[in-house]
């Protein structure tokens, strides 16, 4: 399978223009040239930017000349730091994977449609030539449903963005979330730019154990990430919901990398019989498990990263839940950035 080459280790700069208050003091300090440095000093390749449109479009949908500055800045401080950056669209008109965001009928909106992309068209046209960049098209499109109509936009937006970003390498992922499942059912490349992109929380009761955003999750549940499959059902069933999409084998056998092996090899064989690049965008552990015991978790799926060269970012450098950066990681931080 094929490498997506300068993108095999990077992190997300989540928070600062996506999921967030869009505020011009959010902008400046949340993350600064600093930081890009900073990762750089770690031994990373690349930076993955989420933003909404709220950065780039106001509410009248003129575009606003200060948010394309600032991707340009963040281009900027990849590249004079050596590192690659994926711009990432959060959030388009019409749709967000958070449902607290109200936006809805993007997949079946021509009009929608039709701004998302436009607004790719001029983000090829003002930045398309940056060798160190690469595009995004959207985060973690979610109910399955919307496939069809979502392969269809992938591939008008592609070849609205060609037109002046010919080079460009350009990511797509797929349902339930960027879900690795979902691999299978994007349609063949449109040209041998295109990767395959997809997120892993997986098993999500553990990497979200506890977590305030899951209706049934128990704010004080934790558990172990060896334990067996069969606790790791019933404790899914009970905390995020019976019709919860992942299942895992009725047995008492310890997780371990093997889970990820498995979970994983329907994508791979797809992205080796189309020869398309396999990335994932988003991977982590909520800042509330033993920082010791999340250790457990990255190595076993970092071997499987390892083993097929699945270039990965991970969730997230700052606060979000899942800071990299902040006091809870402390203990494990410098074993944790030999891994990423």
């Amino acid at each position: 399978m094929r490498s997506f080459e300068g993108y095999s280790h990077g992190i997300n700069f989540g928070g600062w223009f996506s999921q967030c208050d869009h505020s011009e003091k959010r902008y400046d300090y949340f993350i600064r040239r600093d930081d890009f440095r900073r990762v750089a000093g770690w031994g990373l390749d690349h930076v993955r930017i989420p933003i909404d449109y709220e950065l780039v479009l106001d509410e009248k949908l003129n575009y606003k000349e200060d948010g394309f500055k600032r991707v340009k800045e963040c281009i900027d401080w990849s590249k004079e730091n050596g590192l690659n950056m994926i711009l990432d669209l959060h959030k388009t008109i019409g749709f967000s994977f958070d449902k607290g965001e109200n936006e809805e009928g993007f997949f079946v909106n021509e009009r929608y449609q039709n701004i998302f992309i436009d607004l790719w068209k001029e983000f090829a046209l003002r930045f398309g030539k940056n060798e160190n960049l690469s595009f995004e098209l959207l985060n973690e499109v979610s109910d399955p449903q919307y496939c069809d109509s979502w392969n269809r936009i992938i591939k008008k937006t592609i070849k609205a963005i060609r037109e002046y970003a010919p080079n460009i390498h350009i990511l797509v992922g797929g349902y339930n979330n960027n879900s690795i499942e979902a691999i299978k059912d994007l349609e063949e490349p449109y040209d041998d730019k295109i990767v395959y992109n997809f997120h892993c929380y997986s098993p999500l009761i553990y990497t979200h154990q506890g977590a305030y955003w899951i209706d049934l999750m128990n704010r004080s549940f934790r558990m172990p990430f060896d334990s067996g499959y069969r606790d790791y059902q019933n404790n899914t069933e009970r905390y995020i919901g019976k019709n919860f999409h992942e299942q895992f084998p009725l047995s008492d056998d310890v997780i371990d990398a093997s889970y990820f092996e498995k979970m994983f090899k329907e994508a791979i064989e797809v992205c080796e019989k189309r020869d398309v690049p396999l990335y994932c965008g988003e991977y982590g552990v909520i800042d509330l498990v033993d920082p010791d015991d999340t250790m457990k978790w990255f190595e076993c799926i970092n071997s499987v990263f390892e083993k097929y060269h699945i270039g990965r970012a991970l969730w997230s450098y700052k606060e979000m839940d899942f800071g990299l950066v902040d006091a809870h990681y402390d203990p494990i931080r410098g074993k944790l950035i030999k891994l990423l």
